[in-house]
């Protein structure tokens, strides 16, 4: 349902003329009268006094200029009624001179969306962490890779057949291998390793829900600001207009004498407080587009319009629904659970260090004095032609015996950062169910506000109609009015604020539970 509060036009109708004339019209007229008469038969009087001296009197060096001052019975000329003329800067772009865009607000969130680097940053951290996960899955598997050498040694003359270097089979050596490499230690056999890169990747990816809605609850509160802003701005346009309409006639109505002149002077105060809100409501709307714009285009374009859909906004939902949602899908708790959970598999990792570490290594190729399945060796060739092709294994068993400490500390280390983590998911939960109850009593104080206000707004227009009523009739002065306009704004500015404020809480609900 729409509401409108509209300011009422003020009009003087010919019986008000009447209501104000009393039966002593002609003595008022001739008191209005005498001093002009006075004045007139005085000036007839000095006229020849004042020929004399001039023809009598030297010519002046310069002329002097005299100032004469307004009897405070005489009235008083009308100030020129001057509009605003404030003119903002606009920016210059290629997007200004196309069609405007209209901009709902999921419009914007998308928009938002692509663009915050905050949030793309949370993305990105995010997808890392999954990158890192699959790192961590293939580092439990056998890794296989293949190497191909020569090795060249000086020989001695041909008194060896190995060359100078003893180490080496000949002089010529050719290599190429295939190695199958695994390492089998406690940590990697009870998956420590990729059960920390999960939860790693769990928290990046709560970190990017929480950068998501609050970027929803940022653009949530600047896309509303601009359309409050745009309210306001016709609520200052519409008092803007009324009170100069109000001003000119009381003007009018002082000259007729129907009016005193404290009514002209209140019209006249009225018109410039409203000239200068309606100046600084274009600001506040101007300026909230700005912070709307920087939010939503990468070229920086001002020409859009926004939606102004405050007044279908959704109901609030019942408190255990959300609870219900906050438990499922709080990404805050999300973070401080899986925190706690890499600390603890931090401290399984310290224990099994202390445990030993079996590694395989198997290679299966070639090492020979030719690059060739087969053929003779140097050091024994009356053997004749050998085959060449062949594997050797390699098993190495390490284990920890002295390390100064090292291994202790690092399990004490894990210790602290774990007996941390339990302390920070204590209060995270705490604290969330607390923030929890804060926000949804706010949305409900935020609710009635909005009601009330709505409330306020209506009492207010129909205020507004009575003290017209009453001033027309001659049974109200014009402060009543006045006073009644300046309340009708205010309270379609509150009103457009307590939407506002209802909007923005919820999206801050909707940071606990996600969307509903």
């Amino acid at each position: 349902m729409d509401y409108s509060f509209g300011l009422v036009e003020i009009a003087m109708p010919e019986g008000r003329l009447e209501a104000r004339s009393s039966g002593s019209i002609q003595s008022f007229q001739f008191i209005k009268w005498f001093p002009i008469l006075v004045l007139c038969l005085a000036l007839a009087a000095m006229l020849p006094l004042s020929k004399a001296s001039a023809q009598d009197a030297p010519p002046a060096a310069a002329p002097v200029t005299t100032q004469s001052t307004t009897p405070a019975s005489s009235p008083v000329a009308p100030a020129p009624v001057v509009e605003s003329d404030v003119k903002l800067l606009q920016p210059m772009g290629p997007g200004q001179a196309t069609p405007a865009n209209t901009i709902t607000l999921q419009d914007a969130l998308g928009r938002a969306r692509k663009l915050d680097p905050t949030l793309l940053g949370a993305i990105s951290d995010s997808r890392s962490a999954h990158e890192d996960r699959i790192q961590a899955r293939n580092a439990m598997l056998p890794t296989i890779t293949a190497t191909t050498q020569y090795l060249g040694t000086q020989g001695n003359g041909g008194k060896v057949s190995d060359g100078r270097f003893v180490t080496n089979d000949g002089v010529h050596v050719y290599r190429a291998w295939g190695v199958y490499h695994q390492d089998l230690s406690p940590a990697l056999l009870m998956g420590t390793g990729y059960n920390r890169a999960k939860a790693a990747e769990a928290i990046g990816s709560a970190k990017a829900e929480i950068a998501r809605r609050g970027l929803t609850v940022t653009v949530t509160k600047n896309y509303y600001a601009l359309v409050v802003a745009q309210r306001k701005f016709a609520t200052a346009q519409a008092g803007f207009d009324q009170s100069k309409h109000f001003m000119e006639m009381t003007r009018s109505l002082e000259h007729q004498g129907q009016a005193p002149h404290s009514d002209a002077l209140k019209a006249e105060i009225q018109y410039r407080i409203q000239k200068q809100a309606f100046d600084e409501a274009k600001f506040a709307m101007e300026d909230t587009r700005l912070g709307l714009a920087v939010m939503l285009f990468p070229d920086f374009n001002e020409n859009f319009t926004v939606v102004d859909d405050l007044d279908s906004a959704p109901a609030l939902p019942a408190f255990s629904e959300v609870q219900e949602m906050a438990e499922k899908q709080n990404p805050d708790i999300r973070v401080a659970v899986e925190t706690a959970r890499q600390s603890d598999l931090d401290v399984k990792a310290a224990r099994t260090a202390f445990l030993p570490t079996l590694t395989v290594d198997t290679d299966y190729g070639i090492e020979a004095n030719c690059f060739a399945l087969n053929c003779s060796r140097a050091s024994f060739p009356e053997a004749g032609v050998l085959p060449n092709l062949g594997y050797f294994l390699t098993a190495a068993l390490t284990v920890p015996v002295w390390d100064w400490g090292t291994l202790r500390s690092k399990l004490h280390q894990a210790e602290y950062k774990q007996q941390s983590a339990k302390a920070a998911l204590s209060m995270a939960k705490r604290l969330g169910l607390s923030e929890l109850y804060a926000t949804y009593d706010e949305a409900i104080i935020a609710r009635a506000a909005l009601d009330e206000s709505r409330a306020t707004a209506e009492l207010a227009a129909e205020s507004l109609r009575l003290s017209n009523l009453r001033y027309q009739g001659g049974a109200a002065p014009a402060s009543d009015v006045v006073d009644g306009a300046t309340t009708m704004v205010t309270a379609r500015n509150a009103y457009a604020d307590a939407l506002a404020r209802y909007r923005t809480m919820l999206a801050n609900l909707q940071t606990f539970t996600g969307s509903f």
